[in-house]
């Protein structure tokens, strides 16, 4: 299973922004389930509560009351540096000279530990693992002598990697995107303030009018005197290499996402994907839910039924209550369970968003064989993840992927499945409506922003 990236919200100058902060972090719980966070601003200072959890669990009324102010940034983490412990928990506070900031991250800096390594020798003491403190140490630096907007940009220019932050000091607040736009950020507005999130489906909870996303390398600073954007400084890309998983798989299917409506990104691939290999077999099935939108386009082009049989428990949070060795696989046995009827003498096509390191799918394949299933035929919506991500997913070394250790027979062979196929690239960049600006790393080896280990994988390993 892919772990998804953190997840991002601020609103400037509202009356209700903690609890419209709760509800922007609640909308993209899907983005990090490890801990979340809120930072609000008056003036008194800054008001922070944040903790390891979900978010409905992290924030009670008596602490919302408590965040008093009308400027806020909210954070939902899924650690790809840094443990996942309080102490990494966003958003970060730093105190100079007087002045509270607060920072809130989506991303990864492949040059973390060169800045960290610089910034030790320096003198600078760090008290956690998280990549984000690194940004905040070069931003202090730069406050010695800039104005916060200024001191953002210069920071900003010593990043290398994926980066969003939301940064809130005094009366100001300040969204950025890295030049690349690896990951999204929108702008939105509710009642005349300017509202921030990873994903438009917050906008949508809320009621808030999504305006536009934050463009790559573009910085907007809220402030009294209303929005301002300008571009960060250093040479720009030509052209955007935005994550396509956050397409494939991370965001919301009701999300707006690098201006392309992620549903119907995800019923095209199952189109595409059709369109390449249909199996002669009863019926279309996804496993819930990461594979459903895909699998509506993949029968709907195939002309063939499209059933669930296997049932996904909605209602299934931490298991707080371990099950015993015996009771193995629970965890998958509690969340996802089959339609014994629907499977016993079927030929069944199951259509899934990605498979990663191949462990989940043989145990969901196993349980078909169990029941009784003539054939089972996998088909993927994405390419072979053959790569791994130094931009902010969370397979970060080539070993854990099936598909960079295995041939195909040998993938089918593990799964124990009657056929195989994943959609091409170029199925997939057809499946999407600006082709030319994205990330395909994790398919194709081409790093966009080098970094070490990007570049050890020679032209042959990348066409293998």
């Amino acid at each position: 299973m892919i772990r998804h990236e953190c997840g991002l919200f601020g609103i400037y100058d509202h009356d209700d922004a903690a609890r419209l902060a709760y509800f922007g972090l609640y909308a993209q719980q899907h983005r990090g389930q490890e801990s979340a966070g809120i930072v609000t601003v008056d003036a008194d200072g800054m008001h922070d509560h944040k903790s390891m959890g979900l978010v409905p669990d992290v924030f009670s009324e008596d602490v919302l009351r408590r965040l008093t102010g009308r400027t806020a940034i909210g954070h939902v983490r899924y650690s790809t540096t840094g443990s996942a412990s309080q102490r990494n928990a966003q958003p970060f506070l730093a105190h100079f000279k007087g002045q509270d900031i607060a920072l809130a991250h989506n991303g990864n800096l492949v040059n973390a530990a060169a800045l960290r390594a610089e910034l030790e020798n320096e003198g600078a003491i760090f008290a956690t693992g998280n990549d984000s403190e690194v940004f905040m140490h070069l931003l202090v630096r730069s406050l010695r002598h800039k104005e916060l907007p200024d001191a953002v940009a210069e920071a900003c220019s010593r990043l290398e990697g994926a980066y969003c932050f939301l940064v809130l000091s005094g009366g100001m607040l300040i969204a950025v995107r890295d030049p690349h736009g690896f990951h999204p950020l929108a702008l939105g507005r509710l009642d005349g303030a300017p509202v921030f999130a990873s994903e438009t489906c917050a906008f949508d909870l809320l009621e808030a009018d999504y305006e536009r996303a934050v463009e790559p390398g573009e910085m907007i600073v809220a402030d009294a005197r209303g929005e301002h954007s300008r571009r960060l400084p250093g040479p720009h890309p030509a052209r955007p290499r935005q994550c396509i998983f956050e397409l494939v798989y991370f965001a919301r299917p009701d999300s707006y996402v690098f201006n392309e409506q992620v549903y119907v990104c995800r019923k095209q691939m199952g189109w595409q994907l059709a369109h390449e290999s249909t199996p002669d077999v009863d019926f279309i099935m996804p496993f819930p839910d990461s594979g459903v939108y895909s699998a509506v386009g993949f029968a709907q082009c195939a002309e063939l039924p499209y059933e669930h049989a296997m049932i996904r428990n909605h209602y299934v949070g931490r298991t707080f209550i371990q099950p015993t060795q015996s009771m193995r696989n629970f965890g998958v046995r509690v969340k996802i369970n089959p339609v014994r009827a629907m499977i016993e003498g079927k030929r069944i096509c199951i259509v899934d968003d990605s498979i990663v390191r191949g462990t989940t799918m043989m145990t969901r394949v196993k349980k078909l064989r169990e029941l009784g299933a003539r054939e089972v035929h996998i088909r993927i919506s994405s390419p072979p993840v053959k790569f791994p991500c130094h931009y902010g997913v969370d397979f970060s070394s080539r070993g854990e992927l099936i598909a960079a250790q295995c041939e195909m027979d040998e993938i089918v062979r593990r799964l124990d499945v009657d056929s195989l196929h994943y959609l091409s690239i170029d199925g997939l960049l057809r499946s999407v409506m600006h082709s030319d600006d994205f990330c395909l790393a994790c398919f194709n080896g081409d790093y966009p922003v080098p970094c070490e280990g990007c570049a050890k994988f020679t032209l042959e390993e990348r066409r293998s």
